[in-house]
């Protein structure tokens, strides 16, 4: 739940977040739903999804070696750091041997793992993440601990709630990876280029924040994911 504002950590005490923290002060009610909403359908969910999610991993498992699940360190509401649950898209110890950020035809990438972040379906398990309150359904994607610490003071306010599966940043932004594809420096390119273009759409989304407003957005997704293209 939204913390007071004195509660806050001191990082995130800054002129810039305070109106934006303001805004879902007034919201209290509509957190609430969120949360409801995220547990309830993150069960269920978890209930349907859990044959298919024991055939993929099966299906990783038998592609390349290593885990089944991909637990890299990301930052969530208020700065909290927790790993991560998505399933393992790239060969084992990937984020050691490149980027943190994936371009399109990144060499690490598996033939399952292809496949897979084709359709979002790496994405799958993150239903756990949502469950236990590390994330929402919807909110500000999780970025990796080292991009937080660069945020801008502004950038800040979307740590005011919980890390989202999905926002209409990243169905904007949904073949981020292609745009990177050209970028002799990725991790330069992300920070200076396409995050803060990112950011707009997320600051705005608290500045909008509404619980039927996340509904919609959910639904958006499913659009892109089939082909939607949203300017």
């Amino acid at each position: 739940m939204l913390k007071k504002w004195d509660d806050l950590p001191d990082f995130m005490r800054v002129p810039e977040v305070r109106p934006y923290w303001e805004i879902l002060n007034k919201k209290r009610g509509q957190l609430v739903l969120k949360r409801l909403f995220d547990i309830v359908v993150g069960a269920i969910l978890l209930i349907i999804l859990a044959i298919p999610m024991i055939i993929i991993a099966i299906l990783i498992k038998r592609d390349s070696e290593g885990p089944v699940f991909y637990r890299q360190e990301r930052a969530t509401a208020y700065g909290k750091h927790f790993r991560i649950h998505k399933f393992r898209t790239m060969v084992s110890n990937a984020d050691k041997i490149g980027s943190t950020v994936t371009v399109g035809n990144d060499s690490r990438i598996t033939k399952v793992g292809s496949k897979l972040r084709g359709h979002r379906l790496d994405e799958l398990p993150q239903v756990l993440d949502v469950i236990s309150g590390n994330m929402s359904f919807v909110g500000t994607r999780p970025e990796a601990v080292k991009y937080i610490e660069r945020y801008e003071p502004e950038y800040r306010a979307t740590l005011l709630m919980p890390a989202g599966i999905t926002s209409e940043a990243s169905i904007r932004y949904k073949d981020e990876d292609k745009l990177l594809d050209a970028a002799d420096d990725v991790d330069k390119v992300y920070i200076e280029k396409v995050l803060p273009e990112k950011m707009k759409w997320n600051l705005k989304s608290i500045k909008e924040f509404s619980f039927f407003g996340d509904i919609a957005t959910m639904f958006r997704t499913v659009f892109a994911v089939i082909g939607k293209e949203y300017r």
